[in-house]
């Protein structure tokens, strides 16, 4: 399992190597569903407690386009130390966070909904602010994340 610098992903937590795991995505609107997650009062609180920063109710979704890229993305989510969101409701969808650094500017978190069928290439993104304008990205520009541990 490589990376784009041909650095295998499992071995850099079990060597504590000092790299970062990078992902880079293409931005791409979509149906608003993430947002209509985030605007929920329960869903606003959890992350709040458990990321530390209040997001902005809307998600900035990241295509990846290569078999290398979704590669990586599989073992961030298998390997990975995330942040579990947790539903007062069991009804509601369970999420998983992995915090980011966004582009080396923003920081921010991978949101990724526990729903079957959820598009393995896709990517959501939160932060405090409207990542769309903080950055000025539109559809079909590339955003780069790295995960922090």
């Amino acid at each position: 399992m490589n990376d784009l610098n041909g650095c295998n992903v499992l071995n850099w937590r079990r060597r504590g190597v000092d790299k970062r795991i990078k992902l880079t995505g293409v931005v791409f609107s979509d149906l608003g569903c993430g947002a209509s997650f985030m605007r929920l009062d329960w869903v606003q609180e959890a992350l709040r407690e458990e990321l530390g920063f209040s997001p902005y109710p809307g998600t900035l979704n990241l295509r990846l386009e290569s078999e290398d890229q979704m590669a990586v993305w599989r073992e961030v989510k298998r390997h990975a130390k995330g942040i579990d969101i947790t539903p007062p409701d069991p009804s509601f969808c369970q999420a998983r966070c992995f915090l980011v650094e966004i582009e080396r500017r923003q920081k921010g978190a991978v949101l990724v909904p526990g729903v079957e069928g959820y598009p393995p290439e896709k990517i959501e993104v939160i932060a405090s602010v409207r990542l769309k304008d903080e950055l000025q990205v539109r559809d079909g520009d590339r955003i780069t994340l790295e995960f922090l541990d």
